[in-house]
């Protein structure tokens, strides 16, 4: 299986119907030992269930992202990963004229701070081992401009801004670095919000339609894995074909 004897730390995980819980299923079938994270100790047991008889071993830890200390006493529990997947994640919807400080320094502490906080605390662990592979969860509101997404679209440009720095700067001890950029998915926070539509979301992209979690896990997955030894600094879309029209 192509991720046994690999443990992957998934943030964002800690919640059933989300693209951390589909990453993790994916990579729990490729024999990947699991760290999810997420601030709910009950729901994320929830999550640690409907894994648990996946064949490589399930753990969760719970974490306040939006603290910097919180972050910290993540990578000390993690230990060494092989994988890192920053996918943890705070939207904000607000005309700029509207926006408020507090959720923007929130937004910026859980989307930027926290991934940088984590890659720089695991990579070097993973190059001490030889090498390891991390992927960034960016969006299509990093590439275009979306009324009220101001701040979300800044954090997530500044993702992928990071994405490439970062393989730029770790290729040489092993560990690549890249970003997948989601297109409008069904996921069951954003279905509970907007509706099963999602507002008509689905019909802005090339497919016409909203995607799955699980088909942008398997983009997710494979920049993980070795099939994509030769990738780093890569930024994929797996959106429909949002951005290339």
């Amino acid at each position: 299986m192509e991720f046994a004897g690999k443990t992957a730390l998934v943030t964002g995980s800690g919640a059933i119907g989300g693209l951390g819980h589909a990453t993790a299923k994916v990579l729990a079938a490729g024999g990947a030992d699991l760290i999810l994270t997420g601030t709910d100790p009950q729901r994320g047991a929830q999550v640690v269930a409907d894994l648990g008889a996946t064949a490589g071993s399930v753990r969760f830890v719970a974490a306040d992202l939006s603290d910097a200390a919180g972050a910290h006493g993540l990578a000390e529990e993690a230990g060494a990963v092989d994988i890192l997947v920053n996918n943890a994640s705070l939207m904000t919807f607000s005309p700029t004229t509207g926006q408020d400080l507090v959720s923007y320094e929130t937004a910026f502490a859980v989307n930027v701070r926290a991934p940088f906080l984590l890659t720089a605390l695991l990579a070097e662990k993973m190059a001490a081992g030889g090498g390891g592979s991390v992927v960034n969860v960016s969006s299509t509101a990093a590439g275009l401009g979306m009324p009220g997404m101001a701040v979300y679209g800044a954090t997530k440009a500044a993702l992928e801004s990071l994405t490439r720095t970062w393989a730029a700067e770790f290729a040489a001890s092993g560990v690549r670095v890249n970003a997948v950029v989601p297109g409008p998915m069904r996921t069951s926070k954003v279905v509970a919000a907007m509706g099963p539509d999602m507002g008509g979301m689905g019909l802005t992209t090339a497919l016409q339609r909203t995607s799955d979690p699980a088909e942008v896990a398997q983009v997710v997955a494979f920049l993980a894995g070795d099939r994509a030894s030769y990738m780093t600094g890569a930024i994929v879309a797996a959106d429909g074909g949002r951005t290339a029209i």
